[in-house]
């Protein structure tokens, strides 16, 4: 069917029925996955009541916002947090983290990076070297920052952890793999982690970047033992259809700290208003399991197919998948610009652009990426990224839909790797 609409080589297509046999078990997994998120969902929104006035938003200050306390109750009830902070105004998940950090933390405080380096846009929130310098980062507001670095087989180092977290107020735990050639971490090894750390120090605050985990599992980090955890609604939790926002949940006393930063000191959560945003984050919302799914099934068909062509990809088409993300080493730079112009080629916008490589806010190397997105920046559609730095990893996540997404990689494979 593909091959009637983009012109496939012969050997590429037998490697694409190939892997289309190879992931029907996988495939089937996931599928349970969804349908258990799925209904889930349903009884969320049908135990909170939502009704259709609750579309209707505000504006102003947008005080006493019932729609938008009714989104959150959702939000929370979906998530099993006790209160969550869901607003259009967090403009990334970079943003979204960044709040919750300076809400959690005060001077003398230490933050924990508990799962080694933070993603490279954190570096500036944090104050990690040069990044951020003179931008107000946590380290110049007087918040002391450690981290463990992860082990050589990419795993928590459980010793290390158990020897900083005594000093550390909270603990930072990113789930997704950032930069780095490794699997996301599964909800049984982050529980692990949070295990170690409270066993030496059973106040710590445990923070969750949740960013690309979500529903790809029946439980989210909050259901092992952390208590607040963060994301964006232009990746799995907006299905594709929220235009912006993003979340923090979790203890309700914590997520009331942190929206006094989203806010003002004394305001918190009383305030900002939703316009029309509602309907569009109520939705997403909604169908975001089963839009994960895709995005889960679009990666396991990648993994194989790459698999197939030779190429050795994070995490493998058979193993569990805790995000949407797969990457691999391409081997050079025309191999990873290849990929993202198969990727560009087979998204529905602005497939006609040549994905080229540029300075990006909050990264020191050069970026490529390729994203033909209804939404600006959303990684739920169909993308992928990669560093211009040796040995040139790819980041591939997304696709909304596995048919199109199929698709989209099925170019990409042959761009990259079948020139010849």
């Amino acid at each position: 069917m593909i091959e009637q609409f983009y012109d496939i080589k012969p050997q590429v297509l037998a490697l694409d029925e190939k892997a289309m046999e190879l992931c029907k078990e996988q495939f089937a997994a996931t599928e349970r996955i969804r349908d258990y998120n799925q209904i889930k969902m349903l009884r969320a929104f049908t135990d909170c009541g939502v009704e259709a006035r609750h579309f209707w938003g505000s504006s102003g200050y947008g005080v006493w916002d019932d729609s938008r306390n009714k989104l959150e109750e959702v939000f929370s009830r979906a998530m099993g947090a006790e209160d969550a902070l869901v607003r259009p105004q967090f403009m990334s998940g970079t943003h979204t983290i960044a709040v919750a950090l300076f809400g959690l933390l005060r001077p003398g405080d230490t933050l924990l990076a508990a799962t080694g380096r933070p993603y490279d846009t954190l570096e500036g929130v944090i104050g990690i070297g040069e990044a951020g310098k003179g931008c107000g980062t946590l380290r110049e507001f007087g918040v002391l920052y450690d981290e463990v670095p992860l082990t050589a087989d990419m795993q928590p180092d459980y010793e290390g952890i158990a020897k900083k977290a005594p000093a550390a107020k909270v603990l930072h735990i990113q789930r997704s793999r950032g930069y780095t050639q490794r699997n996301a971490f599964s909800l049984e090894t982050i529980e692990k982690v949070i295990r170690t750390a409270r066993a030496v120090n059973p106040h710590v605050i445990v923070f969750v970047d949740n960013c690309y985990g979500e529903f790809t599992q029946t439980r989210e980090p909050l259901a092992v033992g952390a208590d607040i955890m963060a994301g964006s609604f232009i990746k799995n939790p907006g299905g594709g259809i929220t235009p912006t926002g993003g979340y923090i949940a979790g203890r309700a006393d914590l997520v009331e700290k942190v929206s006094h930063r989203f806010t003002a000191p004394g305001i918190g959560k009383e305030l900002g208003c939703t316009q029309d945003s509602l309907r569009d984050t109520f939705l997403g919302f909604y169908y975001a399991p089963g839009v994960v799914c895709e995005a889960v099934k679009t990666a396991i068909y990648a993994q194989c197919l790459l698999e197939l062509s030779g190429v050795h990809p994070v995490p493998r088409y058979t193993d569990e998948h805790n995000d949407i993300v797969t990457c691999f080493d391409s081997g050079s730079a025309e191999a990873l610009q290849g990929f993202c112009t198969g990727i560009q080629k087979g998204s529905p916008i602005d497939s006609f652009v040549t994905p080229e490589p540029a300075d990006e806010p909050g990264y020191t190397d050069k970026v490529i990426m390729a994203s033909g997105s209804f939404t600006e920046g959303s990684t739920i559609e169909i993308s992928c990224d990669g560093p211009l730095r040796p040995p040139y990893t790819c980041y591939l996540q997304g696709g909304v839909n596995f048919t199109a997404g199929r698709a989209a990689v099925l170019n990409a494979v042959q761009n990259a790797f079948f020139r010849d």
